[in-house]
């Protein structure tokens, strides 16, 4: 990473409430704070670090409103009110210096079916694949090898990075952003057993990611059956995802790696699901729930509820019997014992 900031350009980019301290280092880099040495900017994203700040050699520190400690000689602390959103903003500014956006025009190796429509600021880079009909947006960015369906549109200023893939008929809204290998519109798992076979189902409906959207690379959004498969605006989806057929998922929703969601699931806004949640099909997640990872979600939930454990329930309730579970050997013992303490009794009393 090739990055050369001043600190008060830092300062200016980030607009602290309160800076302690100056250094006149050029921040080359970011590292964590027992890591960061001279030229490196660090931060206190989390209070369990709090310890490391003193002790830190980085040049300049994004540190919360209420860190009442002093920097060294020629170290700069930057307080503001959330110290990741913060470094959010330099680490976009520095990503805009490391992947500039494309000169527009189509790679003369795609392929573009006549009929499809690609705006002049889109870019199409080399041996994608555009079907008849499609429709790509402005300022749209293409990597390589990204196939689009037939009918297709892709919203303006959406991001598909390379070997991603959008099947037929689908929808994406503005400013969607998906990583390698991510396939929307693939088909629903759907069979009917008859006659002694698993008949496939046709699975005849569309996806619809609306805008804001981010998904993880290896992600896939099946299509429906019939009618939509919805992702709502400004969900973020992990790596490694599966949404099956039929869901709706609604807006603002975290979605974390390997969760798997069966088909005909509704799921309200401002979800969070924990990595490696499984969800069963036909239930809904009820507005604002989280759900622990690895916890499998059976039944309907209550909105703003915290789940955790498989069948999932209340976190502090499922703690509790985790706690409870481990006791469990020396309850035998006891039992065991006390069985046969009344066994010696009853021996006694009847001799």
């Amino acid at each position: 990473m090739q990055v050369s900031f001043t600190a008060a350009e830092i300062a200016a980019l980030i607009q602290p409430k309160t800076v302690r301290g100056s250094t006149a280092a050029v921040i080359h880099g970011i590292a964590g704070l027992s890591d960061a040495g001279a030229g490196d900017l660090s931060f206190l994203g989390n209070a369990k670090y709090k310890v490391e700040v003193a002790a830190s050699k980085a040049s300049i520190v994004l540190l919360p409103l209420d860190f009442a400690g002093e920097p060294q000689p020629d170290q700069q602390y930057l307080l503001v009110e959330n110290p990741s959103a913060a470094l959010s903003k330099l680490c976009s500014r520095i990503e805009q210096s490391l992947w500039p956006r494309p000169t527009a025009g189509v790679h003369p190796s795609a392929s573009v079916d006549p009929t499809a429509r690609v705006a002049a600021s889109a870019t199409v880079g080399p041996q994608c694949v555009i079907e008849a009909g499609a429709v790509i947006g402005e300022r749209v960015h293409l990597q390589a090898q990204v196939f689009v369906g037939r009918a297709t549109t892709i919203g303006d200023d959406s991001w598909l990075m390379p070997g991603t893939v959008v099947a037929a008929e689908s929808v994406l809204g503005r400013r969607v952003r998906l990583q390698p290998g991510v396939i929307i519109g693939s088909d629903g798992f759907g069979y009917e057993f008859a006659e002694g076979r698993h008949v496939k189902v046709p699975q005849v409906g569309q996806v619809v990611v609306e805008d804001d959207v981010e998904m993880g690379a290896n992600t896939t959004v099946d299509r429906a059956r019939f009618s939509r498969t919805v992702i709502g605006a400004g969900t973020k989806i992990d790596n490694l995802v599966q949404i099956a057929h039929n869901v709706i998922v609604g807006r603002h929703c975290l979605i974390c790696a390997q969760v798997g969601v069966s088909g005909s699931v509704t799921i309200e806004d401002y979800v969070v699901l924990g990595g490696q949640v499984g969800v069963a099909g036909h239930i809904t997640i009820a507005k604002g729930t989280k759900v622990g990872a690895q916890s499998g979600v059976a039944a309907d939930t209550e909105a703003g509820s915290f789940l955790n454990g498989t069948p999932a329930i209340n976190y502090q309730l499922e703690r509790r019997l985790v706690v409870l579970q481990r006791r469990l050997p020396d309850l035998f013992k006891r039992v065991d014992a006390l069985t046969a303490q009344l066994r010696d009794a009853e021996k006694s009393s009847s001799g």
